[in-house]
């Protein structure tokens, strides 16, 4: 059987695909293959199911029902993608399954890494925690005196420790990183989290690293022993690639692609945690993990698979994460002059360059964060607003009328 287009994965950036695709073509076949035993999900979820903060149910309503149905695409799930012939334009399934396509995303998203640490294998009970069945896992398997040992104090790492935190008798966080958040906070902010974080009960082990796994001890790198009963290993993730690179398209750190989301294989494009896209602050082309970059390069693929000519050229670096109640916003890049205001557990940071915002950290106090976030974004001139008004309290009537109009679609970011 063939479909007019194929999406391999089903997260948030084969949503954007299939709307990208809709606003467009409202006949054409759409069929969708994932791993997964789910209809797509709310993914960054997953820890708050752990802390029963939400349900499976509520997960599920990432999109209506009938999103399926209403969008005439078919799901296959529990099936994966296993080879893709650019020559003959079909996707071999691992049920033995072949399906020819006119147009092919690979949404394929990404893997944890685990680094080799001796004796890992002999751990009862080791978990990663990027997907639903993750959670369940965890959750199956802690419980109210379970010490809980986390690798990793990244987000995904630090999610987890917030999700067990209510059921478990102790969690321990190494990371060899000096600080917590390291790839997003800057030294300051990364110890207001961490102080937050402390408050919690959680403990951490930083500039460290696990020498080895042994009946229940882990040995860190400088001689500390950590009794656990759980593991979770959360130290960074990897694209996978390997779809594109055996059918011989060009990967790097992501799959490549052109500022119209297609591979360097003709008809197949890619998006999500698995390509590459540009950074507009930097001009570099690099994998931006990002849920809402992951919808935008899905949405855009989506458009021009069907028809359109749109760029995917506004990708940025950011975040919006919140622990135990402390909300975290970072955005940009940090390289320029700094205008940085801290009091307590509230801190921002703003770095300007050239005439423009670069980037920002809020911890705390979040309030109209979008006005920063579309600073950086739209890359609007500085000495075209009040920007002194806005690094103190930003609100939309510190933007000229031009900008308010033309840049900022007229929309209103007060509360």
């Amino acid at each position: 059987m063939k479909y007019d287009y194929f999406i391999i994965g089903n997260s948030i950036a084969a949503v954007g695909c299939i709307e990208g695709i809709r606003s467009n073509d409202k006949k054409g076949s759409i069929c969708v293959v994932t791993d997964e035993n789910y209809k797509v999900y709310g993914r960054p979820l997953i820890s708050y199911l752990l802390w029963n903060k939400t349900t499976e149910e509520n997960m599920l309503r990432y999109r209506p029902e009938n999103f399926y149905s209403e969008n005439r695409a078919e799901l296959i799930t529990g099936v994966r993608a296993e080879k893709i012939d650019p020559e003959k334009k079909t996707v071999e399934l691992s049920d033995g399954r072949s399906f020819g396509y006119g147009k092919l995303l690979v949404a394929t998203g990404s893997s944890p890494f685990v680094p080799p640490m001796k004796g890992m294998d002999k751990i009862e009970k080791c978990y990663n925690f990027m997907t639903l069945d993750d959670a369940k896992a965890i959750d199956k398997a802690v419980d109210g005196k379970s010490r809980v040992l986390i690798v990793g104090a990244g987000l995904i790492g630090l999610k987890c420790a917030e999700g067990v935190s209510d059921k478990v008798g102790s969690i321990k966080v190494v990371d060899l990183a000096d600080r917590i958040l390291p790839s997003i906070l800057d030294k300051k902010g990364s110890e207001i989290v961490r102080k937050h974080i402390e408050s919690h009960g959680v403990e951490f082990y930083l500039n460290n690293s696990v020498q080895e796994f042994k009946d229940g001890i882990a040995t860190l790198k400088d001689g500390t022993q950590i009794d656990y009963d759980a593991v979770v290993i959360a130290v960074g993730v990897r694209p996978n690639v390997s779809l594109i690179a055996e059918a011989g398209g060009e990967v790097a750190r992501g799959i490549v692609t052109d500022l119209r989301c297609e591979t360097t294989l003709k008809d197949i494009y890619a998006a999500g945690d698995c390509a590459e896209s540009l950074n507009s602050i930097t001009g570099e082309r690099q994998v931006l993990a990002l849920l809402p970059n992951a919808y935008m390069q899905g949405h855009a693929a989506g458009e021009n698979m069907s028809g359109g000519n749109v760029l995917y050229d506004n990708a940025i670096p950011l975040n919006s994460i919140g622990f135990w109640g402390l909300h975290v916003i970072t955005a940009g890049d940090y390289n320029g002059e700094e205008t940085v205001k801290a009091d307590g557990s509230k801190y921002k940071k703003l770095v300007t360059a050239g005439n423009h915002l670069r980037g920002f950290i809020l911890i705390g106090d979040i309030e109209r964060a979008g006005i920063y976030t579309r600073l950086v974004r739209e890359k609007i001139p500085l000495d075209e607003i009040d920007f002194e008004a806005i690094a103190e309290r930003p609100a939309e009537m510190a933007f000229s009328r031009a900008v308010r109009k033309v840049d900022l679609g007229g929309i209103s970011y007060e509360n």
